[in-house]
């Protein structure tokens, strides 16, 4: 099934392509365009709002079945909470500090060749908050099911961690509701099913609506740009999958193989949370217990967007190359400490990348409205960024499940 399913995402692809040029190249009316364009993004919009229906449902069912299993005693969620935040913290480093070093090497904003925008225009994004105590305030729901309506991954992960330990602590007493749990996990699996047979169709809206309306010539005036970005991102997979032969060995060759399918939905749909249900599937097929990759990866989708952290020093610093401002090496190692706070809980964000860079161009004097040069290519620039989280993710979670003597490794 994975594979067939991964050929339709494949021919998707490729009809999207093909057909968002013809589009393009026949239609001159850029009003007509959008127009054509907004027909064939309501199938992906649909298939979006189908994920958000049921990512909140399914992270509480799973993460509050897997901390549940894990018994009474806090030391085992403990130990792999500290394991799996250690990994975190490690894979964002990495990731931004990756970013900064191919950025400053490439310089694709010194020679951009574009008009710069004034620096008072607006980029119609407003900056987020960069402050430690907003963010931990944020941890915290005021209301579990604000949370799930507004779908804030972070806040659903931290009550249902509560949840699993108070249902576990109860014992036999608390038999019952953990078996509807689990039964309610084998619903939304099921259901999860049915949505993604819509993929394709999405996958094919999606990107002939971005290539009708931006054509393949933007991605030659920007080739330095996108090209830099891409190479950085194959080499941040490169590393991080080096990291992750440290720990459970040249299976993860394999491990990334077996995440195509949800590799490709990610980077056709240009969406993470797209990914999530199949990548959770994915992983328990490759041999990570249920209930590590139900913790982990809840978990690593507020604090563990390798792509996205990348993207956000990348995406800084060209910016300020292209209005010819230099920034020390000191300024740089400052903004990676900056990001690895204001980058957690991008997940829950409408363009999400674009806010936390508005804010991080603010705070180093970079006119903001260099937002606008990267708006035109943002959208393929993130499917490449989204197709890296899942990757990321997956590796964190059989590294954790490896630790924890739970990887046992099946054939696909």
């Amino acid at each position: 099934m994975s594979r067939r399913f991964t050929l339709y995402v494949l021919i998707a692809m490729i009809l999207g392509v093909v057909v968002g040029y013809a589009i393009n190249a026949t239609v001159a009316d850029p009003a007509t365009l959008q127009s054509l364009a907004g027909y064939f993004s309501l199938a992906t919009d649909v298939f979006l709002r189908l994920i958000k229906m049921i990512i909140g449902p399914l992270v509480f069912s799973t993460l509050v079945a897997g901390v549940a299993h894990m018994g009474a005693s806090g030391g085992a969620l403990g130990r792999i909470g500290l394991r799996t935040m250690a990994w975190f913290i490690g894979a964002s480093l990495l990731s931004l500090l990756l970013g900064i070093v191919m950025v400053t090497a490439l310089q694709p904003g010194a020679s951009l060749g574009l008009p710069l925008p004034e620096a008072g225009a607006s980029a119609g994004v407003q900056a987020s908050s960069l402050s430690l105590r907003d963010f931990v305030l944020h941890l915290v729901p005021k209301s579990f099911f604000e949370a799930m309506v507004t779908n804030e991954i972070l806040q659903i992960v931290v009550f249902s961690v509560f949840f699993g330990v108070a249902l576990a602590a109860v014992g036999e007493r608390g038999r019952v509701l953990l078996e509807a749990i689990d039964q309610l996990v084998l619903v939304m699996l099921k259901i999860t099913g049915y949505v993604m047979l819509v993929a394709p169709v999405a996958v094919f809206a999606a990107l002939a609506a971005t290539v009708a309306t931006r054509g393949l010539g933007i991605l030659a005036t920007y080739g330095k740009f996108i090209g830099g970005f891409y190479v950085s991102l194959v080499l941040l997979w490169a590393v991080l999958m080096a990291c992750g032969a440290l720990v459970i060995g040249p299976s993860v060759a394999r491990l990334v193989g077996d995440m195509r399918a949800p590799i490709l939905l990610a980077f056709s749909t240009a969406s993470s949370e797209a990914a999530y249900p199949r990548t959770l599937e994915q992983l328990q097929r490759f041999g990570v217990s249920k209930r590590i990759a139900s913790f982990v990866l809840p978990l690593g989708y507020s604090f563990n967007l390798d792509g996205s952290m990348m993207y956000c020093t990348f995406a800084t610093i060209f910016i300020a190359q292209a209005y010819g401002i230099d920034l020390t090496w000191g300024q740089k190692i400052t903004m990676l400490l900056l990001l690895m706070v204001t980058s957690k809980g991008m997940a829950g964000v409408p363009r999400a990348s674009l806010v936390v860079i508005a804010a991080t161009l603010s705070f180093f004097n970079i006119p903001e409205a260099g937002l606008l040069l990267i708006l035109a290519v943002d959208h393929f620039l993130d499917m490449g960024r989204s197709a890296t989280n899942v990757v990321g993710n997956s590796i964190a979670a059989a590294a954790v499940a490896k630790w924890e003597g739970e990887l046992e490794e099946k054939g696909t």
